[in-house]
């Protein structure tokens, strides 16, 4: 028997379109032979609707167009859709409205609904706000169309469904173990259906973790995934096949939308080789393909066909820029310097090389003009005060201003340039270069963005070789550089991870050889930079632990790190 995997990009919302979708996967399946067909969690609707779930006419409006489906869907194909049913006993048993469902078509009718078991509320997840588990073993049987072949059992997952194998990550997370379960009812084969969001290195561990329960359990694993961006979130694809003796036979490529097909073989129950697509070869690849097709999706889904970036000809605009004209096309993308009288050369002449580079378009306003208006207009309050900070920021909130302007004049998408370092330490300036509709690199600190600039000058020039190696600076005053109010990067990162991402005390972090006093800093601008990024703009997750959906720090906080 042929399974068809659909590695979808649906949109949130788009109801109808994204039940087109999966109309013209259905009929690619039946093209290509295949039996039976499986779409990502929630396909219907799109990963993930929030609170969209709240209103009636938005879960009354799946089942409608659920039904339509069903009766398009070839009569030779059965079909696993992801999307949302209302928990008919909620109010009588306490529960919550709805499940996190999928639903199996077969010959143009609704056959049967299976329920997700485990509902996730770390990190981004928030399934419990909304969804009540599913309380039984999901599985159904199917009759190939070939004479003679016996019906497989085919157990069905959602998602984290087969995230709590508790010899794989030595602790169980929740309660049931949905596989284990479905290995007792006697399956011959075992679906999942995801909308697993990227993180750096995340797809060796799914593929680890399906590899150790297949073995474990003696049987064959199809994980099928969601692709594209939604808001902050970039969902990779990486659909893959695991047969029972933990060997990959299928793999789509990342970061676009596929239709693949592996066979069951009857007599093996198990699964052929099929489709192998090669994983990306470096971290630097991998995060790259995830923040241009976040980009791209993002501005698609919003409505937007072009975009705009101050360009200071540091190294953190110039990455910024690189990615827009990769996911927008570089006719789209308009490039502004924004020079003041403390801006160097070097600075306007790195901006304009990469210009060229990238051949976007760009514009030059010089501000210092701007700035001699704010003195004079400030001078009867700001008199008999030394130049300070907020002076310096008046020169980033001017270049904020001019962007927001020309967005707003010609329907362009801001994009703001601060990187994860700077974000973290608040080395960023509230409604100044923090202005934006989409934080790229939010999520991406700057060791990082050093690493994937030399990357992407693997060939041929990118960025310009001097934004390389300048020191960086964000040039508020004469001579300034980043050095000069945070530790050297390297450290600061160091630092960063193991704060944010491992959750270490100051004691721990001081223990793995770093300085007391530089720790201690660090630990006090990252607490104290919490309101900036609350009022920051959307940023594009590329690790396990971004700002964003899934940080929730409170701003008046008395708590002290020891």
């Amino acid at each position: 028997m042929k399974i068809a995997i659909a590695q979808l990009n649906p949109i949130i919302g788009d109801i109808e379109n994204n039940a087109q979708n999966i109309y013209k996967a259905a009929h690619i399946a039946v093209e290509r032979k295949a039996e039976l067909l499986l779409t990502p969690e929630l396909s219907l609707c799109g990963y993930p609707p929030k609170d969209l779930l709240l209103n009636d006419s938005f879960v009354d409006s799946l089942w409608i167009e659920l039904e339509e489906l069903a009766k398009k869907i070839p009569k030779n194909l059965a079909i696993l859709v992801g999307t949302v049913i209302k928990n008919s006993h909620a109010y009588l048993h306490g529960e919550k409205p709805l499940f996190n469902s999928i639903v199996l078509i077969e010959n143009q009718a609704i056959k049967q609904i299976f329920h997700k078991r485990l509902l996730p509320t770390y990190d981004v997840f928030d399934e419990d706000r909304y969804f009540e588990p599913g309380k039984e073993s999901n599985f159904f049987q199917l009759s190939s169309h070939v004479p003679h072949v016996k019906p497989i059992k085919i157990g069905v997952t959602v998602c984290e469904d087969l995230w709590n194998d508790e010899e794989f990550w030595g602790k169980r997370n929740y309660e049931d173990n949905p596989i284990q379960d479905l290995v007792k009812h006697g399956v011959n084969l075992v679906v999942n259906l995801s909308a697993s969001p990227y993180s750096i290195g995340k797809q060796k561990t799914r593929e680890a973790m399906l590899k150790y329960s297949a073995e474990r359990y003696n049987i064959p694993i199809i994980y099928t995934n969601q692709v594209g961006g939604n808001d902050d979130l970039i969902f990779d694809g990486n659909s893959f096949a695991v047969s029972k003796d933990a060997e990959i036979t299928l793999r789509a490529k990342g970061f676009q939308t596929a239709i693949e097909v592996v066979e069951y073989e009857q007599n093996s129950q198990d699964l052929e080789i099929s489709y192998i697509a090669n994983s990306l070869e470096t971290e630097e690849e991998e995060i790259w393909s995830a923040l241009v097709l976040g980009l791209k999706d993002y501005a698609y889904k919003c409505g937007f066909s072009k975009a705009i970036l101050g360009l200071s000809g540091g190294i953190d605009s110039s990455l910024v820029a690189a990615i827009a004209a990769e996911a927008l096309g570089k006719e789209n993308v308009l490039g502004i310097l924004m020079p003041s009288p403390y801006s160097s050369s070097h600075s306007i002449t790195d901006a304009e090389a990469l210009v060229n580079n990238l051949g976007i378009s760009s514009h030059t306003l010089a501000i210092r003009d701007v700035m001699k208006a704010y003195d004079v207009l400030l001078e009867p309050l700001f008199k008999g005060t030394e130049f300070g900070v907020a002076e310096e920021n008046l020169q980033s909130r001017i270049r904020g201003n001019l962007l927001m302007a020309i967005a707003n004049k010609f329907g362009h998408l801001l994009l703001s340039t601060g990187n994860k370092s700077e974000m973290a330490v608040g080395y960023c300036t509230l409604y100044g270069d923090m202005n934006g509709g989409l934080a790229v690199i939010s999520d991406v600190p700057k060791t990082r963005v050093f690493s994937l600039c030399k990357w992407l000058n693997r060939h041929e020039e990118v960025i310009p070789h001097n934004v390389l190696i300048k020191p960086p600076s964000a040039e508020l005053k004469p001579d300034q550089v980043d050095q000069d109010s945070l530790p050297a990067y390297d450290i600061l990162d160091a630092i960063l991870d193991r704060l944010i991402h491992r959750h270490q005390s100051i004691k721990e972090i001081e223990a793995a050889g770093f300085d007391y006093d530089i720790v201690c800093k660090v630990v006090k601008l990252v607490t104290r930079a919490e309101f900036k990024r609350k009022q920051a703009p959307p940023g594009l997750k590329v690790s396990d632990r971004a700002f964003g959906t899934g940080w929730r720090m409170p701003i008046a906080s008395r708590w002290k790190l020891d």
